[in-house]
């Protein structure tokens, strides 16, 4: 049995962590500011007796013992990180000092929570992880995009001047029972407003791509990373490489829920990448990893969650 730590363990991706780790009979430390986590999402696992949550804030330092650390604290969805930018840069950079500080002195493997949004607008595609990006570093996602380049960076440096063992992955638009509602990504408000019966707001024309993983994939990548060979440290790309418009992700979900939402059309935000679509030969090199789960069959368990959660909110369901 490991000790292990897991920041941001009560948010979408950590929560799923915490269970996959407890499933493989280890003990879990969920360290979470419930700044977009919420503990609703690990209630179930407050009574096992090798789980144990603790509201903290990374930008801070943190004495636990530990043998492992995961490294998944940071807004993730625009609407969050961009509400306090300042924070959202704090946390990828002041928290990744902190949590390498920590496997440092404790002689630990540390693994990184990166972002297919290091890649920012990309101009070659799909995206190799030896590809070094296209980001403004002066717009609105800038706190985001630039905050995970430069934990990267710091990853890197810690493992080359101070021998810490790491692991990087780069995920790419992830998707699964406990996102957030109303964390502003295209599954969500997607699924959320067709239950609703309300208008699907699509930005731009709608031809603009994205590639999604469902959860249970994902976790199963991060897993095999953080127990891949010592020698291989990524950066490495987890994410499912079918590509689809925001149209046909839209005219899914509709078909799915039975909707009678129409489709409407506002202006592309600021930045917002065209393309995203991961290249994975080196997961599947590396870690004989590939996603399984097809997007109909995922939305599928997504659609039935958030018809279950909006139930319990007393919100109206209207298909």
């Amino acid at each position: 049995m490991k000790r292990i730590l897991v920041t941001g363990g009560s948010g979408f991706l950590g929560s799923h962590l915490c269970e996959k780790l407890l499933a493989e009979g280890n003990e879990v430390l969920c360290v979470d500011n419930l700044f977009t986590g919420r503990k609703v999402n690990i209630q179930h696992l407050l009574q096992m007796d090798n789980f144990e949550f603790h509201r903290h804030d990374i930008t801070f330092p943190l004495y636990v013992e530990v043998d492992e650390i995961y490294n998944l604290a940071c807004p993730a969805s625009p609407i969050h990180y961009q509400f306090d930018p300042v924070q959202t840069i704090k946390t990828s950079v002041m928290g990744s000092i902190n949590m390498l500080g920590l496997a440092k002195r404790l002689k630990v493997k540390i693994l990184q929570a990166s972002t297919s949004e290091i890649y920012g607008d990309p101009e070659i595609h799909p995206q190799p992880e030896s590809y070094r990006g296209c980001v403004n570093t002066t717009g609105i996602r800038a706190c985001y995009d630039e905050g995970k380049r430069c934990a990267e960076t710091l990853f890197f440096d810690y493992h080359r001047q101070h021998q810490v063992a790491i692991k990087v992955m780069r995920i790419f638009n992830t998707y699964g029972p406990r996102m957030h509602p109303n964390d502003g990504r295209v599954v969500s408000n997607f699924i959320v407003q067709a239950l609703r019966g309300k208008d699907i707001t699509i930005f731009g024309t709608g031809q603009q791509t994205r590639s999604f993983c469902y959860v249970d994939d994902l976790i199963d990548g991060m897993y095999k990373l953080m127990n891949s060979r010592d020698d291989f440290q990524g950066p490495v790309n987890i994410g499912n490489p079918c590509e689809f418009t925001m149209l046909e992700l839209a005219e899914m979900i509709i078909d799915l829920t039975g909707s009678s939402s129409r489709l409407i059309f506002l202006p592309l935000p600021q930045d917002d990448p065209l393309q995203r679509k991961p290249q994975i030969d080196l997961a599947q090199k590396e870690l004989g990893w590939e996603p399984k789960i097809q997007l109909a069959e995922g939305l599928t368990k997504t659609i039935n969650y958030f018809e279950k959660t909006l139930t319990k909110q007393g919100v109206a369901i209207t298909v």
